[in-house]
């Protein structure tokens, strides 16, 4: 019997992510497995499918990316079973564990301790975390030891591409990174190639609008 949030699933698919372009049926079969409503504050339950961005700690930068964006995420980075990845903003862990699913091993970070706790636990119940690391940090505070990735994910918004300098040096050749860039009202989501060991490939993938991340570095405006 087919039960109410396998339908939502069903129906965040077929109306969301593939019309958004997201035809990897690998992502789309993950996605479509996956039960995002245990990774949805117990108070937003009733939401976990809808088209939204839903709040998930005390900040109101502090919320879950919408389902069709977390599917453009999950293909632009093209993962294979053996590929180790980074993420930047745990969040609730949805797509910590999507990517899990995708590639070998997640080290994800977040800077909210309570949000790390609270995936982690979230992650154990699911059975998914002898594939996973979570720890509270800074990403941009230090390189990662678990360095060099396939894949870097970087689940909230930056200002600016310069943070991005010193997050690609921590690419395999061949390795990917995913982030948005730029401000509200209109952000761009990038991926970029590690071409060699000293070469990088960007491309422009599409225009949206998502929260920024907590503490991401920024270039002081230039005052006359």
């Amino acid at each position: 019997m087919t039960t109410d949030f396998e339908r939502a699933r069903f129906n965040m698919i077929e109306q969301q992510v593939r019309p958004w372009q997201v035809l990897d049926a690998k992502v789309l079969d993950i996605m479509g497995g996956m039960p995002r409503e245990r990774f949805v504050p117990d108070a937003y339950q009733g939401l976990a499918y809808a088209d939204i961005e839903i709040p998930i700690g005390a900040l109101p930068s502090q919320r879950m990316l919408a389902p069709k964006i977390v599917g453009r995420l999950l293909q632009a980075l093209r993962l294979e079973s053996t590929d180790r990845v980074y993420e930047i903003g745990t969040g609730t862990g949805y797509v910590t564990a999507c990517l899990a699913q995708l590639g070998e091993a997640v080290h994800s970070v977040d800077i909210d301790p309570d949000l790390a706790d609270q995936a982690r636990e979230r992650l154990i119940a699911e059975g998914t975390v002898g594939r996973i690391e979570i720890r509270a940090l800074d990403a941009f505070a230090a390189d990662s030891e678990a360095a060099p990735f396939a894949a870097i994910a970087v689940t909230g918004s930056l200002p600016t591409e310069e943070p991005l300098n010193r997050l690609r040096e921590q690419l395999l050749a061949g390795g990917r990174l995913f982030a948005f860039v730029g401000e509200a009202p209109v952000m761009e989501a990038v991926l970029i190639t590690r071409v060699g060991r000293g070469g990088y490939r960007r491309e422009s993938l599409f225009e949206t609008c998502v929260p920024p991340l907590e503490n991401a570095p920024r270039v002081d405006a230039f005052v006359f």
